[in-house]
């Protein structure tokens, strides 16, 4: 499955430049080398929709994207800044996350949050306390293992079920890769779910 169409709509760098509440958002969370923008152009079928970079922590704004799913009606795709690259300052690493913060405790419109973890490394304390963090604010999580291809076949089902394990997680994480497509349908499947719930009280 492919979105239907997608398109770039703006950029924010703090809470008074977010755009109106409007389109039920899912956002998209992950250390700065995960392989986020690549899964966002996956999901689209729009190549450089989100731009990637060899330098990671190279992404520092909130991006905000309208999409047209696979079926269902239009919604908004956040990709939001990449956390955890050592050569960032400690002073923009607090800014950043103060941004990301503000943005997932006040988005009404705000659906679910894809956390992309690499296959390869599994959970580290960053994507332990986002899941403990959105759980606790009753924000839906849906936990994708990203460049799954770097893995046997044998070691991907195992991974993700202990990931499920160690976050406590209800559903198994999604094994996916933009490589091979494997996860593609099963994460658009998650996606139309979530976005036609309700918004959050």
């Amino acid at each position: 499955m492919r979105a239907k169409r997608a398109k770039f709509v703006v950029s924010a760098t703090k809470p008074s430049n977010f755009p109106a509440p409007a389109l039920p958002e899912v956002a998209f969370a992950g250390r700065s080398n995960v392989g986020k923008s690549t899964l966002i152009n996956t999901l689209t079928g729009v190549n450089k929709l989100a731009k990637t970079s060899n330098t990671p922590g190279r992404t520092r704004l909130l991006n905000w994207f309208e999409v047209v799913p696979p079926k269902g009606k239009e919604l908004a795709f956040v990709d939001l800044p990449g956390y955890g690259y050592a050569k960032v300052s400690k002073s923009m690493r607090e800014q950043w996350g103060e941004v990301i913060e503000a943005y997932l405790a006040s988005r009404p419109v705000l659906r679910a949050v894809i956390v992309l973890i690499d296959a390869r490394r599994g959970a580290r304390d960053e994507e332990a306390e986002l899941c403990a963090w959105l759980e606790a604010e009753s924000i839906p999580a849906i936990v994708v293992l990203t460049k799954s291809d770097k893995l046997a076949k044998s070691k991907r089902k195992p991974a993700a079920m202990a990931l499920k394990r160690e976050l406590g997680l209800a559903r198994a994480p999604i094994v996916f890769s933009a490589h091979t497509g494997d996860g593609v349908d099963e994460l658009w499947n998650a996606i139309m779910r979530h976005g036609r719930k309700e918004a959050r009280a």
